[in-house]
């Protein structure tokens, strides 16, 4: 057959006869006018449902056999037949444009050596170099996917009516748009930049011009980059010279936006830096809200309120007590300041010079918000939403004074075993602000409910009327949606740009020389080949494979053939694809050549002369081939590129890896990786690295293409198959939940916050789309973001503030889904408070990500002192407000007392350490992991655990699933508490320690490591053997324990005295003193020195 292969419906390749408009409408969004907006909607707008790809066999390229010695078959400039795309624009072609680094924030000025409202220009986002315009922006000129078409569809097809300039659906229509516009505009919100309240947006004007770059050297904190792209993001309301009107077909109208009180991109005044931003008149209640529109008639208009006390709403009769909601409460929840009952334990002082017991001997648990017991059952866990401050400061002002950072940790797509699923077809949300109902918001009567966010009045659908789980009617504060924080929605086709996306896998290999001897092949081949039925996906799951060397190969393995075909591409200047409809195939019609392909990888290039590596070319391939679909492309690299796009040199000088100075090149040396990810993005491609290394490979340059297409990055420094098996079993393990955890495509994400408070800077992999939308191309369980806020406007009228982060994406098995997380957190006023609900696990994750961004933007020593400084100054605030304090005395509230500590730790962890030997790409990795690290795993990196195992009994256990585990108490990680008759268990996250001390007790020997003495124990043990001995059950009992607590199963490393290995494993006694680092005790002294001072 000579057929060529269809793409299935609703993703075909060809570009597309239109692109966005631009020049007619008006720079600020909300005087935007809507007589344009008809030709925005085609009947292209709902596509028609992706089909199974239709299985017909492709053109034969040739019996080629998958020997690559053997293969004569190099193509060069000319594809083999006109469906190539060698003569094709390459898939979603960018033109550049550059960042605009300017808005107003609240910097966390610890890392200013100044507590005040400043406005600056930011650093690049997420820790680039200053000089933003050395990194390109890519504007898409198409729509949202410019080169998918969409077919014309039926009106009764699954989505139902097709749209067309003639059947516009009215202003409402959508649910996941702003459906009412503020009385001086014409527009839909929908249309509008949505901007939290508070966020500022404006630009620096002449007269700040020279504050904003005084601030750029010093400020640790980068703000949101603003970017003019009409397709990624609704107009940046910070951008004043974007010709173009944004189109509903983007993701930032498909969430939905902020608050309707856009501010104007010209007329908002720049605070001066020198002013601290005290409390505002606080605006009336309902202010600045639309008049209510018609089908809210019944409801009472808001009416501005005047406050009988701090912290409590009294503008709305309420309806009955049976429908409690955040106000009925207020009274009795948070603002209750806590000074007038006893002292809270987190408020005892606690003298650090003298007190030298502070480790708990049990993990650090994450505070409890000060609410009453109802709120605090229906509060969102900690392990997905954490704020930094469980108590929330009325004002700025109070917020500066407690010399906190105020910021939030998320874990947003974290396995969970218990998780409402809602099927309805109404999604219930704020008209105003497009917040998720939750159980926070308030039930005015049984047809009325208030936002909790924006305080809103809106109405409760009919369909909501129904309690699907009791089966009742009349009973809407009964629903799920109000009885858990943590939720998830199936979506309706108003959340989709297209057709879900089928699960689409491409593994992109190194076959060099490099990477054939250091044996990485036949893991991963093996991994796949066990988990291939496990990859998430349904009956389209497509899968491909790509390697390169100086060459780059593909793969034909379409259904059909007797043997899978290898294609050579030697021209990597001009990269094309030379089966485009062959390379992607679905996994369930080719598995048998999948799996022929598997099982010969392995031994195709073992006798390989081939050096160099063409990473660059290989990427852009990758790229082409995804584009159409989107999916996740997963790139195994060994060492540095040297071919084509992209090569790097060398920037590591190995005399400079123990330098107490700078540490340079932390920063990428080109701008190609950033691209590529951006590109990617836009396509809804997602690119995970993972570096197999033998030397130095410029990690700093390679992360790029993952940091900025929300990908992930895995690092096996030193990796060898034989020479070093502890690696290899990390692989194998980090493989087997990689290939098989869940994940999330074409994937966007929106925190949203009570009016008042607003964001100004995120951190982790993605891409921001818009001010508050951060576009995800994969979203995975693994993954954990944080971002920095302020408090724009006084809180002073009511007693609680809420947090929702709403994560909508499409399931493996092609469901659009939306996962809606709510926290509810106390607001007080008195700077005692501040400090007794600081979680001091949060504050210290969150100032690791600002480190980093400052280590890149500015200098490491700058990073480090910047984190010193936030110990040293929030202390001297805390003990300036305490009395009967004496001087000579380093005293903090309970709640911090473990703040010096976990700070010191992070001064000693990789990324930010001097003057102990680091490798260039290690340090870049520690830094990769703090910017995308859940918080639980993240505070094992810095501050590990440190067991003693050797005397393990069966007091103090715990029952999980019938088996009892020992629970050791923590030990200080100081080598004063090892022993050399003992043995110890380190966690470090990712890797466990097993320390054998030298007189340890033969039979704990013999029974738990299965050798009969010390001088028997092997170097390069990573197993404990199954022995039937009490010991031996208690320490696997214990390890296992540990080990099913976090998603990648860390390796086992026993350690002996003469084991190379020991260094890294006394390097995280981190209390210990070292030739360059202080001790715990002598690093107190110096905090409380500079108080002092």
């Amino acid at each position: 057959m000579q057929s060529q292969m269809q793409f299935p419906s609703g993703y075909g390749s060809h570009l597309p006869n239109y692109s966005a408009p631009s020049g007619h409408y008006s720079q600020v969004p909300n005087k935007a006018a809507a007589s344009h907006l008809d030709n925005q909607y085609r009947a292209s707008y709902y596509p028609g449902y992706y089909s199974a790809p239709a299985q017909n066999v492709m053109t034969s390229v040739g019996s080629n056999v998958l020997n690559a010695q053997e293969s004569h078959q190099l193509y060069n400039n000319t594809p083999p037949h006109s469906g190539g795309s060698g003569d094709r624009p390459v898939q979603g072609a960018v033109s550049s444009a550059s960042y605009l680094h300017v808005s107003a924030q609240q910097s966390y000025s610890a890392f200013d050596n100044h507590y005040s409202t400043s406005v600056s220009s930011s650093v690049a986002s997420q820790g680039f170099p200053l000089n933003s315009d050395h990194y390109a922006m890519p504007v898409v000129s198409g729509a949202m996917y410019p080169n998918v078409s969409y077919p014309p569809m039926a009106a009764g097809g699954v989505y139902g009516q097709t749209f067309t300039s003639q059947s516009l659906p009215a202003v409402g229509q959508f649910k996941e748009t702003n459906a009412f516009s503020s009385q001086s505009t014409s527009v839909p919100h929908s249309l509008q930049q949505h901007v939290p309240v508070g966020y500022n947006t404006t630009l620096s004007t002449a007269s700040s011009a020279q504050a904003v770059q005084d601030n750029l050297s010093r400020n640790l904190t980068g703000s949101v980059p603003k970017v003019n792209n009409q397709i990624n993001t609704a107009l940046d309301s910070s951008s004043t010279t974007s010709s173009a009107s944004p189109v509903l077909n983007n993701y930032d109208a498909l969430e939905g936006g902020g608050y309707p009180e856009t501010r104007s991109v010209t007329s908002s005044p720049v605070p001066s830096p020198s002013v601290l931003q005290t409390s505002k008149a606080s605006k009336p209640f309902g202010y600045g809200y639309p008049a209510l529109q018609p089908g809210y008639q019944n409801a009472t208009p808001p009416t501005p309120v005047q406050p009988s006390n701090p912290g409590h709403h009294s503008g709305f009769q309420h309806y009955a007590q049976q429908y409690p909601g955040v106000n009925q409460l207020s009274s009795s929840l948070g603002g209750l300041s806590l000074q007038h009952s006893q002292q809270p334990e987190s408020l005892r002082p606690v003298n650090l010079t003298h007190d030298r017991n502070i480790l708990p001997v049990s993990s650090v648990p994450a505070p409890v918000p000060n609410l009453n017991s109802d709120l605090r059952k229906l509060n969102c866990s900690p392990d997905s939403f954490r704020c930094t401050l469980t108590n929330i400061p009325q004002t700025q002002a109070l917020l500066n004074k407690a010399k906190l950072p105020l910021g939030l940790l998320l874990h947003p797509f974290r396995d969970l075993t218990q998780l409402p699923v809602i099927t309805s077809s109404t999604i219930v949300r704020c008209r105003s602000c497009r917040t998720y109902i939750n159980p926070f918001v308030s039930f005015i009567d049984q047809r009325r409910w208030k936002c909790n966010l924006c305080y809103r009045v809106n109405d409760v659908p009919e369909e909501f009327m129904y309690n699907p789980l009791t089966r009742s009617y009349g009973e809407p504060h009964k629903r799920p949606e109000v009885q858990n924080s943590t939720v998830e929605f199936i979506a309706s086709s108003d959340y989709m740009l297209r057709p879900p996306q089928p699960a689409v896998y491409l593994f992109v290999l190194d076959v060099s020389h490099n990477a054939v001897e250091a044996g990485y092949l036949t893991i991963l081949c093996q991994s796949l080949l066990e988990n291939l039925d496990k990859l998430p996906g349904d009956s389209r799951t497509r899968i491909g494979f790509i390697t390169f060397d100086s060459t780059v190969q593909f793969y034909n393995l379409q259904e059909g053939l007797s043997q899978p075909q290898m294609l050579i591409v030697s021209d990597i200047d001009d990269i094309f694809l030379p089966t485009p409809d062959s390379l992607l195939v679905n996994l369930h019609e080719s598995k048998e050549l999948i799996k022929d392909l598997l099982n010969a990888l392995p031994n195709m290039f073992t006798n390989t002369r081939e050096t160099h590596s063409a990473l660059g070319p290989a990427l852009q391939a990758a790229f082409k081939l995804m584009s159409p679909t989107g999916g996740r492309i997963s790139v195994f690299q060994t060492q540095l590129p040297s071919l084509g796009a992209g090569l790097l040199h060398s920037r590591e000088d190995p005399n400079q890896r123990s330098s107490t100075k700078v540490v340079q090149h932390l920063g990428p040396a080109t701008d190609f990786y950033k691209k590529l990810a951006l590109d990617c993005s836009g396509q809804q491609t997602a690119v995970d690295l993972f570096l197999l290394s033998s030397q130095y490979s410029d990690l700093a340059s390679l992360a790029c293409m993952s940091k900025y297409s929300a990908g992930c990055i895995y690092y096996y420094p030193s990796f060898h198959r034989s020479h070093n098996p502890a690696q290899a079993e990390k692989l194998q393990k980090d493989l087997k939940r990689y290939l098989t955890r869940k994940i999330g495509f074409e994937a966007v994400m929106r925190i949203r916050c009570t009016k008042g408070l607003s964001i100004h800077t995120f951190h982790g992999n993605f891409f921001v789309r818009s001010t508050d939308l951060l576009s995800l191309a994969n979203v995975n369980p693994d993954a954990g973001f944080a971002v920095q806020m302020s408090i724009e406007e006084s809180l002073t009228d009511t007693s609680l503030v809420c947090f929702q982060t709403a994560l909508l994406y499409t399931s493996s098995k092609g469901e659009r889904r939306i996962r809606v997380h709510t926290l509810c957190l106390p607001v007080v006023s008195s700077l005692s408070d501040v400090y007794a609900g600081a979680d001091v696990q949060a504050v210290v994750c969150l100032l690791a990500n600002m480190a980093v961004d400052r280590s890149v933007s500015s200098s490491l020593a700058d990073a480090r002192d910047a984190l010193v400084n936030a110990v040293v100054d929030s202390l001297a605030a805390y003990m300036s407000t305490a009395s009967n304090l004496q001087q000579s005395m380093l005293i903090a509230p309970n709640s911090l007392k473990l703040f010096p500590l976990y700070i010191l730790a992070l001064l000693k962890q990789k990324a930010f350490r001097t003057g102990t030997s680091t490798r260039l790409d290690d340090r870049v990795y520690a830094m990769c992991q703090m910017k995308s690290q859940p918080l639980v795993h993240l505070m094992k990196m810095i501050h590990p655990n440190l067991y003693r195992i050797d005397k393990l009994t069966d007091e103090s256990t715990i029952h999980v699933n019938d088996r009892v585990v020992p629970q050791p108490p923590l030990q200080k990680l100081s080598a004063e508490k090892l022993t050399r008759e003992g043995a110890f268990l380190m966690d470090c996250g990712s890797i466990f320690y097993l320390w054998i001390g030298k007189n340890c007790d033969n039979n704990f020997i013999k029974d738990v490591l299965g050798y009969p003495n010390y001088a028997s124990v092997p170097q390069k043990m990573t197993q404990l053997p199954e022995v039937d001995a009490p010991s031996s059950e208690r320490t696997r009992s214990f390890i296992s324990w540990l080990r099913d607590s976090r998603p990648l199963s860390p390796v086992l490393q026993v350690i002996k005295d003469e084991n190379p290995a020991k260094t890294d494993f006394f390097q995280h006694l981190i209390e210990d003193r070292t030739e360059a680092a202080f001790s715990y005790y002598e690093f107190l002294l110096n905090i409380q020195q500079q108080i002092c001072k």
